[in-house]
């Protein structure tokens, strides 16, 4: 019976969940009490008739963490640092000058920011009308104005901004993360992605490469929900109507079959994430929908976050999803904006972006701080590269790798600071250059890792994040 119920289940379906994930998460509805203590109960011991043991469990760290977790706050597109966090005089009185280099074209026109930059908050450090809400918080953020990166194609960066290198597929930062320090809550993805790029790397930007498949991310597109077939695989090989005891059961039969083809195979990396991820999402039915439904959150949480504004619901939503995702022990969480590549109709275009943002972000640093995980909780916001000094036309920028701007908040960052400095211009960063290998490293070290350290041996050789490349900036850290 065995036999030929192993040779009924398709390698194909086996496959696609080690290289997808869990696919789209439904958004689903409440649970009923009733539903959720049978979970519960059928999932207290899973899969220990089998002895299995999950790779995800939580780990040592190589020293001491700042940060129990990251969000990330992803801007794809290549967002505007002369529009928006590095304010460049030169660049207003040289409007309309023939300038060479300086990460645009040779003789371009610069083009001065239509926007008017303000001193923010104790520290004066300066941010762009265009962020009234997150302003407030200027002495909580620590602008890196000197990040640079080594592609200025947008499928190449996103690519290298997620997994550190355009060039080859490689595991992502979530799945590094996930990889060396395990998870806090066995119920849920340690890593998850809210409405990642699609058309520029897809799955590669959250994919664990040559990593065991157990420590990919889960991605969530809140406004697709479930996608035909890519739905959740276990629903496809048990029945979602019986009882979690039953479906408990069918699922340590199907499981004790993957652990003989295990022990036949000895290592298959595939399989093995085919047996964590039903295990996972088992688990999941009861965690997920308790903690993606929002109704249990006050009116105020929601109008802060912006939920009730057609500019900001979509975007508030999911930084309101990555606070309650946080607050439950999920260790990486990316939440995307789209849509910042702005060659035209810069000031229209990036006016609507920064609005969709401004308020939503500024609720989440509000709401970790109030619920006193601010203090362990890394908040990174970047986008892939930034924008030329030069100007398209009248009221447009092109790519721009030579110079951006991120930002960090959190985790015992120092607020109210600019970090390093790109020319006068803003074309190339100048003063303490920070690679995208550096924020890599500097992010790991704040989960408590060592860059160096955190390898993988594949093919031969150890791999890292940072491959021979990072050092950690250790000056944003008070």
């Amino acid at each position: 019976m065995i036999n030929s119920l192993r040779s009924g289940l398709s390698r194909r379906a086996m496959l696609k969940s080690a290289s997808c994930g869990f696919g789209y998460l439904a958004l689903a509805g409440r649970v009923s009490d009733a539903a959720r203590q049978q979970a519960r109960a059928a999932s207290a011991t899973p899969g220990a008739s089998l002895g299995y043991t999950s790779p995800l469990i939580l780990k040592a760290t190589h020293f001491p963490a700042r940060a129990k977790r990251i969000i990330f706050l992803f801007m794809q597109g290549g967002p505007s640092h002369l529009d928006t966090f590095d304010y460049k005089p030169r660049l207003v009185r040289d409007h309309g000058s023939s300038s060479s280099g300086g990460g645009g074209k040779a003789g371009g026109k610069l083009l001065a920011s239509p926007f008017k930059f303000k001193k923010a908050g104790q520290s004066g450090i300066e941010i762009s009308e265009v962020f009234p809400h997150l302003s407030k918080h200027a002495d909580e953020l620590c602008l890196i104005n000197s990040m640079h990166t080594s592609s200025p194609a947008h499928p190449q960066a996103t690519i290298e901004m997620h997994t550190g290198t355009s060039l080859f597929v490689r595991p992502s930062v979530g799945a590094w993360s996930l990889y060396g320090l395990g998870t806090v809550n066995q119920n849920l993805p340690g890593f998850i992605t809210i409405n990642p790029p699609e058309r520029l790397g897809g799955p590669q930007n959250y994919g664990s490469a040559f990593l065991p498949a157990s420590f990919q991310g889960t991605r969530i597109t809140p406004s697709r929900g479930v996608k035909g077939d890519e739905r959740d695989l276990l629903s496809q090989i048990i029945k979602p109507a019986a009882p979690l005891a039953a479906q408990r059961k069918q699922l340590d039969l199907i499981q004790q079959m993957n652990q003989q083809l295990l022990d036949d195979a000895k290592v298959n990396a595939e399989l093995e994430g085919v047996v964590e991820s039903y295990e996972l999402a088992f688990r999941m039915q009861d965690a997920v929908p308790q903690v993606l439904d929002l109704a249990d959150e006050s009116a105020a949480t929601k109008e802060m976050y912006g939920l009730n504004n057609g500019a900001t619901s979509n975007f508030g939503t999911q930084c309101l999803m990555a606070r309650r995702l946080a607050e439950q022990g999920v260790r990486y969480i990316e939440v995307c904006h789209q849509g910042w590549d702005q060659h035209n109709s810069l000031k229209e275009r990036l006016t609507a972006n920064c609005t969709a943002i401004d308020r939503p972000i500024a609720a989440l640093l509000t709401d970790l701080k109030q619920r006193g995980m601010l203090d362990d909780t890394l908040v990174v916001w970047s986008g892939e590269f930034g924008r030329t000094p030069q100007g398209q036309g009248d009221n447009g920028r092109n790519h721009n790798a030579a110079g951006f701007t991120s930002w960090l908040a959190g985790a015992g960052t120092k607020g109210g600071l600019r970090y390093g400095e790109t020319d006068e211009h803003g074309g190339k960063a100048a003063v303490n250059k920070v690679h995208t290998h550096d924020l890599h490293a500097t992010m790991l070290h704040y989960m408590g890792l060592d860059h160096e350290k955190l390898t993988y041996n594949y093919g031969g050789r150890n791999f890292r994040l940072t491959e021979v490349h990072g050092h950690v900036v250790r000056d944003v850290m008070a």
